[in-house]
Order: structure tokens, then sequence, then C-alpha cells
């Protein structure tokens, strides 16, 4: 049975996570099977990790090209983004 590329699907969500979550840094780990993407508010001395997303690496690929895309797009509409700097500890990390 093929899947119906043209299905709608609809989101469901609570009040409080329709909300949304700040997050200043992030780290990731993987294995072979998964990633892990914990998604944290940093104040030094304190981190507080907000959400936690495991996903398949080809979903991780697919999202790291979506935002590619959108990156070029924003930075054609609004201009070129300057890259944060890595703090010394925790964040952005390969």
């Amino acid at each position: 049975m093929q899947p119906n590329q043209n299905q709608q699907v609809q989101i469901k969500a609570d009040d409080k996570t329709l909300q949304g979550v700040y997050a200043n840094a992030v780290q990731v780990q993987f294995t072979k099977e998964e990633f892990v993407l914990d998604c944290m508010n940093t104040f030094p001395p304190v981190a507080t990790l907000n959400a936690r997303v495991i996903m398949s690496p080809g979903h991780v690929k697919r999202l790291a090209n979506v935002l590619a895309d959108l990156m070029k797009k924003y930075e054609s509409q609004h201009g070129a983004i300057e890259e944060a700097a890595a703090p010394d500890e925790i964040g952005f990390k390969a």
C-alpha cells in the first residue's frame, strides 16, 4: 500500500507545547540508530534542559538539508546572519 502524498496530517498540541521553549544551546550525541538533540537554555553557571529530541539519522539529514535551504532563503530576504560565538563548554559541538 502506497502512502497518499496529498494526505493532510492534523497536529494536536496542548497550550503549553504551543508556547514553545527558548534554547540558546544544543548538545548533540549520536549512535548508529539515532541522534539525540538536547536543547538547553544556558545562563552560566546553570544550564536548563528544555527539550530532548530523538531522531533517526535519515530524518536528521532531511532536517539539516531543510534548515540549510531555509537559511539561504532567510539571508536572501534579510541579509547575512553572523554566526554566534561558541561557548567554552556547552553548546553546538561537532
